[in-house]
């Protein structure tokens, strides 16, 4: 029997897509046509596809990286595009300082940096909420937010109309339970969807890292689950979880939508052939079933059809 090939208009990528330690990825579309992504660190690599990624270099000069934590490390950044500029919220932390760490900004007119630090915003033990990091940035009805928090609960406060400090006399409002860290919000037709993750993120092929969602008609909940379970309370559906080839994919990246209408996510994970890599950043596809966000398998692809630009 004579086999024959068909070929696609698409074109086929592997996981994962950037070949090195890449955690906490955020991603955004710059004007000058590109992808751009940064991760803990901060270090950024630059697409015109999403599946070719090349490093471009790093956010701060020696000189001019963020010192109000003094040891602290640049974790879990937040890329937007705001009046004009690129801003950068990021997270700066010790091992372990969860009273002491906290949340910073920084911009630069270039999305390959460098970035101007604009100091801290606030610390753990200043707005009262334990580990405050992990930022997220969003915009809803003119009006701008930062999200955040690591395992003491979801919080949100309003910012200021340049999106560079607390607006005064602006109270937080927790949103997720003491399950989750990594919060990113998507609205998509009448639902907000909050991703977060879950479990261990760094013990290497041991990490438990899984991501999960819940939805709702309102920026601010309740986020819930399909039983209607609260997010509040821990409760939210999988999105994807490790399989044989990946360990503790999670920290997900903006939903980045291509030329055909279909959705992406980035995440990180760890390569059971590679975990010397670190956590590596891989990319699937979501398909959405009755308003839910699906990965086929909730788990990470090897190889999959690619994004169209």
């Amino acid at each position: 029997m004579e086999i024959t090939h068909f070929k696609t208009a698409k074109g086929i990528y592997s996981n994962p897509v950037v070949l090195s330690d890449a955690p906490d990825p955020t991603i955004i579309r710059a004007q000058d046509g590109n992808f751009y992504l940064y991760s803990t660190g901060v270090g950024i690599h630059r697409s015109a596809d999403l599946v070719k990624w090349i490093r471009v270099g790093e956010a701060f000069t020696e000189v001019g990286k963020p010192k109000w934590e003094p040891g602290g490390g640049l974790w879990a950044p937040d890329i937007n595009y705001i009046d004009g500029q690129y801003v950068m919220y990021y997270s700066m932390s010790v091992w372990g300082g969860t009273q002491t760490c906290g949340i910073g900004v920084a911009t630069s007119d270039k999305p390959e940096g460098p970035f101007t630090d604009r100091g801290k915003l606030f610390r753990s033990n200043e707005i009262g909420v334990e580990n405050s990091i992990d930022p997220f940035y969003i915009e809803d009805n003119g009006k701008k937010y930062l999200f955040w928090g690591s395992w003491f609960g979801i919080h949100g406060t309003e910012l200021t109309d340049d999106g560079l400090a607390l607006k005064e006399g602006a109270e937080k409002q927790k949103i997720g339970g003491t399950a989750y860290e990594a919060s990113y919000i998507h609205k998509r037709g009448k639902y907000y969807y909050l991703f977060t993750s879950m479990g261990s993120c760094c013990e290497e092929l041991k990490s438990t890292y899984t991501t999960v969602v819940g939805r709702s008609e309102n920026l601010w909940g309740p986020y819930v689950n399909k039983s209607g379970g609260r997010m509040l309370d821990n409760k939210h559906e999988i999105v994807i979880q490790g399989n044989a080839f990946f360990k503790g994919p999670g920290h997900n990246s903006e939903i980045i939508t291509d030329k055909d209408g279909d959705d992406w996510i980035f995440y990180h994970a760890w390569e059971v052939a590679n975990p010397s890599r670190g956590r590596q950043a891989l990319m699937d596809k979501i398909i959405w079933e009755n308003d839910w966000p699906v990965i086929k398998n909730k788990t990470p692809s090897s190889t999959s059809e690619a994004p169209v630009f």
